[in-house]
């Protein structure tokens, strides 16, 4: 069954972005006339996903009211003004929301571009509950767009992923879009902590998995990655 709650991790403070962010919080830049968020919101209406949770810190006001005007998805706001908590305490804080089943998790600074059959699909066909605690979605580093490193991961033949050891040159990385069981997140606390965390015990216990993404990529980190983006768009 596809998941209907989706996790967007939105609270971060955008430091690599300033002086953008001196006003506002990163979700709320803009790229190509539109914020990051609605574009992302868009993409999660457009796939049916009934319940979208996005975390605020970060200018939470602004970025609430913001959100507040939008009409799908649902939105729930899980409230991190008094503690930033990171990606894995930010999750954890936000699952009496997101309810016992698996959920999507997303990043809100990257731009996706679907191929022939959307990202959200494509990891829910895949998913498999039985033998996975998390999906995630892997762009090849040769096509990725406003990233420079060597990579994340490695994916055998079974789509099992190994995280790339030190000196080793990975051929993807992390998309920022996963299926996430909320048992992989049993006996956390609501503290800071990132996800790289979880995906490093799930992958010791065989239960990593990625799915090759088979559209674009475009990440969004500095200034200069917006004119990038803009560009990579087409749109300006």
């Amino acid at each position: 069954m596809r998941p209907d709650a989706i996790m967007v991790l939105a609270a971060g403070l955008g430091t690599r972005l300033r002086p953008l962010t001196d006003d506002r919080p990163k979700p709320l830049v803009e790229v190509a006339g539109r914020t990051l968020i609605d574009r992302l919101l868009d993409q999660v209406a457009e796939a049916g996903i009934g319940l979208a949770v996005v975390n605020l810190h970060h200018f939470a006001d602004r970025l609430e009211a913001h959100l507040r005007t939008r009409r799908a998805p649902r939105l729930v706001f899980s409230d991190e003004r008094e503690r930033l908590l990171e990606t894995g305490g930010g999750t954890v804080k936000a699952l009496s929301y997101l309810g016992g089943a698996p959920f999507f998790v997303v990043n809100a600074d990257v731009i996706l571009r679907h191929g022939p059959t959307g990202a959200f699909r494509r990891l829910a066909e895949r998913w498999d509950a039985a033998r996975m605690d998390a999906l995630l979605l892997m762009m090849p580093t040769s096509g990725a767009i406003g990233y420079e490193g060597p990579g994340d991961y490695f994916l055998a033949a079974d789509g099992r992923a190994r995280h790339g050891k030190p000196g080793e040159v990975s051929p993807f990385l992390y998309a920022g879009l996963m299926i996430l069981k909320p048992a992989a997140l049993a006996g956390r606390a609501a503290e800071p902590f990132g996800l790289r965390t979880i995906f490093d015990a799930l992958e010791a216990k065989g239960r990593l998995y990625g799915l090759r993404h088979d559209g674009g990529w475009i990440h969004v980190g500095t200034p200069e990655g917006v004119a990038e983006a803009e560009r990579a768009l087409g749109e300006v």
